[in-house]
């Protein structure tokens, strides 16, 4: 059987995130391609939670079978988010920033290994075509409009809660 499109979208961005953080990974110090880059991981990343969580997680949470993966993974999005605002306060050349950085992709490759080889094949086998077409749909209509939310929010501050 073929993979459903939502999940294919989803593993499309899990690559392109992976792809950012290697090369965040190989960047030293408070420079400016280190900052752009992290930046463009924390839009990434943010727009494509928010549009997950709209689209597979709110269908998930309505069905009993698959709540608690559901649950687990949203408190993971808020977990990378609140690393990612708390380096977004720091010096990007500290070996505080560095430890943090190392800490958030741990974290976040774990999250997305486990939908990938948990969650996305549990989803398969609980909702029909029908509905993992109009996941797709939904992802692929949210994801660019959480990515202008994104841009408008920015991360750090005082004002981050």
């Amino acid at each position: 059987m073929a993979q459903a499109q939502i999940y294919k979208d989803l593993k499309a961005d899990h690559d392109k995130q992976r792809d950012m953080l290697k090369a965040l990974a190989t960047l030293q110090g408070d420079s400016e391609k280190r900052k752009a880059l992290f930046e463009k991981f924390r839009l990434e990343v943010q727009s494509h939670a928010a549009a997950e969580e709209e689209s597979l997680y709110a269908t998930m949470l309505g069905t009993p079978e698959l709540r608690d993966d559901a649950r687990h993974s949203v408190a993971e999005h808020k977990e990378i988010d609140d690393l990612m605002g708390e380096m977004m306060d720091l010096d990007f050349g500290s070996d505080e920033w560095n430890a943090k950085f190392f800490h958030m992709r741990h974290r976040y490759e774990h999250h997305i290994e486990e939908e990938e080889d948990e969650m996305f094949p549990a989803a398969t086998k609980q909702l029909d075509t029908a509905t993992e077409k109009k996941l797709a749909e939904t992802y692929e209509e949210r994801k660019p409009e959480e990515l202008k939310l994104a841009k408008a929010n920015p991360l750090g501050g005082d004002d981050r809660e």
